[in-house]
Formats: C-alpha cells, sequence, structure tokens
C-alpha cells in the first residue's frame, strides 16, 4: 500500500514537471537549460567577479599604480602569511623586503626581512582617488596601514603590478563589451538588409564582406591603428581601438544574420505580418529577429574574446592603448624580452588573466549556445 502511494506521488510531480515545461516560455526553458551547464554558471561568476573588478578598481587597488619607486624595481611578490615564529594569527600579514646587491652581476636581489611584518586591514585608508572621477575618497578594499604590499610584485619602475592589473581590466574587458556592442549594430543592419531584399544589394554586401574577411587580420589591425594620431589622448585612442575592432568584427555576425533572414523571410508568420500591413522595420524588428535572438545572443558572446585579444595583441605591438593608459596588453608589453620573463617571470601574470577571461567567455558562450535551442536533447 505504502509503495502504491508512494508510485502515485511520484506520477504526480512528473506531470507537475511536464505542465511547467509545457506552460514555461522559451527564455524560461533557456534558462533552465543554461542553469544545467555547470562550467558555464562557474565562468559565468567569474566574468562577474572581473567586471565587479572592472568597476571599482580604484577601490579594489590598494595602492597607487602610476606611483613608482625606485627603491623596489622588479621586486617578486610578497606571500601573504598566517604563520610566524609566534604561531598562528587571523590576520594575514606581509614581510618587508631586505635589498641586497649581487657583487658579481649587480642583480638586485630582495629577502624576505622578517623584522618588518606588515599586517593586512580591509577597508584601510591610503592613496587619495576619485570613484568613477566623482566621489573623492581614500578607502581601499585592502591595503597595510604602513610599509608596502606588492601582492604580484612591481615592474621595472617600481609600480605595483597587481593594482596595474586591477586598472587594466577595466579597460580590456570594457573595450570587447563596447566593440562587441557596435558590432551586433553593424551586423544586424548590414546582414539583415542582405538577407531581408536580397537580389543585387545581397550580392554587393556579401563581395564586400568577403572583401573584408579575405584580408588578414592582424595585419588589417595594425594598417588601422598606424592610422590613429600619436598624440591622442588615452580616451581617444581608446575609442579608436573599439571602432577598429568593430568594423572587422561584424562580418561573421551578419552572415549569420543574413543566413536566418533567408530561411525566415518565406515563413507562413512573416506572410501574415505583410499581409496585417506591417511594415519592413516591423516585420524586421518584431516578427523576425526575436525568433533567433537567443542565437545572436550566444554568438555576441562568443565574438567578446576575439575582441579582448585584439585589443590585448594591438596593445602589445604598441598599436593600440598606450601608456600611461593601463590595459593588459601594455602591461604585457615589459614581458617582451626573454631576460625580462627569465629573471622576472611575475611580470606574465598579466597573460594569466587573459587566458583566465577569455575561456570564461568561450565556456557561458557554449552555455548559452546549447540553451539557445531549450526544445533539443
Amino acid at each position: 500500500m505504502a509503495e502504491l502511494e508512494r508510485n502515485e506521488v511520484m506520477e504526480e510531480v512528473l506531470i507537475e514537471k511536464e505542465e511547467a515545461i509545457y506552460l514555461a516560455s522559451q527564455w524560461k526553458l533557456m534558462w533552465w537549460k543554461f542553469k544545467r551547464h555547470k562550467l558555464a554558471i562557474i565562468s559565468g561568476i567569474v566574468l562577474l567577479i572581473f567586471y565587479f573588478i572592472a568597476i571599482f578598481a580604484e577601490f579594489v587597488a590598494p595602492n597607487d599604480p602610476y606611483k613608482y619607486d625606485v627603491r623596489y624595481i622588479l621586486a617578486p611578490p610578497q606571500r601573504i602569511r598566517f604563520i610566524d615564529e609566534k604561531g598562528f594569527h587571523l590576520r594575514p600579514f606581509v614581510y618587508g623586503y631586505k635589498l641586497e646587491i649581487d657583487p658579481v652581476t649587480l642583480r638586485r636581489i630582495y629577502i624576505e626581512d622578517k623584522s618588518k611584518k606588515y599586517p593586512i586591514y580591509f577597508f584601510v585608508r591610503g592613496t587619495e582617488y576619485k570613484l568613477w572621477g566623482l566621489f573623492k575618497t581614500n578607502i581601499h578594499l585592502f591595503g597595510v596601514k604602513e610599509g608596502h604590499l606588492f601582492l604580484f610584485g612591481t615592474d621595472s619602475m617600481g609600480r605595483d603590478l597587481f593594482s596595474r592589473l586591477i586598472y587594466g581590466t577595466r579597460i580590456s574587458t570594457t573595450v570587447g563589451l563596447v566593440g562587441v556592442f557596435l558590432s551586433f549594430i553593424f551586423g544586424i543592419i548590414i546582414g539583415g538588409i542582405s538577407g531581408y531584399f536580397g537580389g543585387a544589394i545581397d550580392n554587393i554586401i556579401q563581395r564586400i564582406i568577403e572583401v573584408i574577411m579575405s584580408v588578414p587580420t592582424l595585419p588589417l589591425w595594425m594598417a588601422l591603428s598606424a592610422a590613429v594620431p600619436p598624440n591622442w589622448s588615452p580616451v581617444k585612442v581608446y575609442f579608436a581601438i573599439t571602432i577598429i575592432l568593430s568594423f572587422i568584427g561584424w562580418t561573421n555576425l551578419a552572415r549569420v544574420v543574413r543566413s536566418k533572414f533567408l530561411s525566415l523571410r518565406e515563413e507562413d508568420f512573416v506572410t501574415a505580418a505583410r499581409l496585417a500591413g506591417a511594415s519592413e522595420a516591423r516585420v524586421i524588428f518584431r516578427h523576425m529577429l526575436p525568433s533567433f535572438l537567443s542565437h545572436i545572443i550566444a554568438s555576441i558572446t562568443l565574438a567578446i574574446p576575439d575582441m579582448i585579444i585584439g585589443e590585448t595583441s594591438l596593445s602589445f605591438l604598441g598599436l593600440g592603448i598606450r601608456p600611461p593608459a593601463i590595459s593588459w596588453g601594455v602591461l604585457i608589453q615589459d614581458a617582451q624580452n626573454f631576460r625580462t620573463v627569465a629573471l622576472s617571470p611575475w611580470l606574465l601574470i598579466p597573460v594569466l588573466f587573459v587566458v583566465i577571461v577569455v575561456l570564461a567567455f568561450n565556456f557561458v558562450g557554449d552555455g548559452l549556445r546549447d540553451a539557445a535551442d531549450p526544445y533539443a536533447r
């Protein structure tokens, strides 16, 4: 009897689940399927953390990224510790540096000075800054009240690499969003016109796309970046780089939109909209685009890593964002020669940041692409 009741309860639960699936909207089905992609969820959390850092870079960075100190040129990262000779401490701390000069190579050698102990505090007062250029304050997420804190070491001018990475996150992650937004606009409009009207217009647009796609990407980036005046401010260069990346990045999306429009323009719901007197713009934006918007979202998510790598490559070559502006590509410039990498490997940490963000976007894109068709099994 108990087993029979248990079976009835299970059947009722299954029926309720099936009813929920039948009544759910397409977006809800997409969300349910996306949640099952655990790697995409984790990657999404990682990206949220990076964009939180980008928004509150001044608050998160413990030091002034532009401040240099000749006493700590190419100093190695400090280890965060909880244990010293007195035992375990709940508050983390770092040891200071003691500088020695190698008598043979004259190389700087930094040794931990255990007589200098610097506790790490949260919401500590430090260098004054303006959050978003509006609010003047000197409170940082964490830091030391005295001494120095170089979690990722310093660069060739004695500047804190961790703080510079935090500031570089703002440019390197947002350039992908801005570039993809512009590519989205270009791709939707040009691809939509090509696929919807067809004929001679389609042929002309496709030939233009083929010409752009036939040119090697990196030389084209270099040629367009070389046209940017060298006396422009970092802000102008930033927007110039986003436009350059968008100028090339819209072609793939335009082809996707074109192919979808070619298959949808003869569908019954499009014909019904035309017979009802809907304008061409309404047919495109109210009926055709929403039918494959999920695929466009997935394509855009997968395109953002290309934008980030493009900015990093251009800045690394000295053709993109230029100092004093800070981006991950600018930071990687310090690791251009083998000698620097061999003696100061921490200068390659920005490469790790690029890899993490690009992989996270790819995993999220894979999850969105799988969720774009919620009815597939």
